[in-house]
């Protein structure tokens, strides 16, 4: 089973309207963590947070939508009511390596 089917059965896709938004997730993801680990390949061991990453990147990204999610609410004011709205993906694009740098780590080369 290749990496694209085995996202599409974590998602519960099962039609392929989505291979190429989902095939860019896997991408996405892949280049995200060879530049975080410096390395050229991934690892065999690290397959299986490939796919909990794109997962996350495709829920929390949205991809494939012409509109973007508000996010959430960061103020509100009552008077002439005022709600202001944090950016979801930026938050998100800084927590993705957070949730995965256990597994990340020991794969991570350091270079000069």
């Amino acid at each position: 089973m290749t990496q694209l089917e085995k996202l599409k059965q974590l998602l519960g896709i099962t039609d392929d309207t989505k291979d190429f938004i989902l095939q860019f997730t896997l991408e996405k993801t892949e280049d995200t963590i060879k530049n975080y680990c410096n390395i050229k390949e991934i690892p065999t061991e690290l397959n299986n947070t490939v796919l909990s990453m794109a997962v996350d990147l495709y829920r929390n990204e949205n991809l494939g939508e012409e509109e973007s999610p508000l996010g959430s609410v960061s103020s509100i004011s009552e008077g002439d009511t005022t709600v202001s709205y944090r950016s979801s993906a930026n938050e998100f694009k800084d927590t993705l390596i957070k949730n995965y740098k256990e597994q990340l780590n020991r794969y991570r080369k350091l270079v000069w």
